[in-house]
């Protein structure tokens, strides 16, 4: 899987280093995945929310923070659309952001 932009993560982990070594792992694993469905993803991260329109919810040092995706599977792309705090988290609407 592609990631579009590892740059949004870099910007996060420099305002939280404590998410750069998750984040980096999390970056990692996912562009050697292969996902062509939410079922395949889930099967990778059992507690990752999965959402309606593609998008899907990562816990990231250990649910401290949340990355908000958006998948492209035909094109193995995904799209960084919200990382941020949990209380962050909670005053999103993670369907339009």
């Amino acid at each position: 899987m592609r990631v579009i932009a590892k740059r949004t993560l870099r910007q996060f982990w420099e305002l939280y280093k404590d998410a750069e070594g998750p984040l980096k792992a999390w970056h990692q694993e996912v562009e050697l995945a292969d996902w062509q469905s939410p079922h395949e993803l889930k099967a990778d991260y059992g507690n990752a929310s999965i959402l309606k329109d593609n998008r899907a919810v990562f816990n990231i040092a250990g649910n401290k923070y949340r990355l908000v995706v958006k998948i492209n599977y035909p094109y193995r792309i995904i799209y960084i659309r919200f990382i941020g705090t949990h209380k962050e988290y909670d005053q999103i609407n993670v369907e339009t952001v």
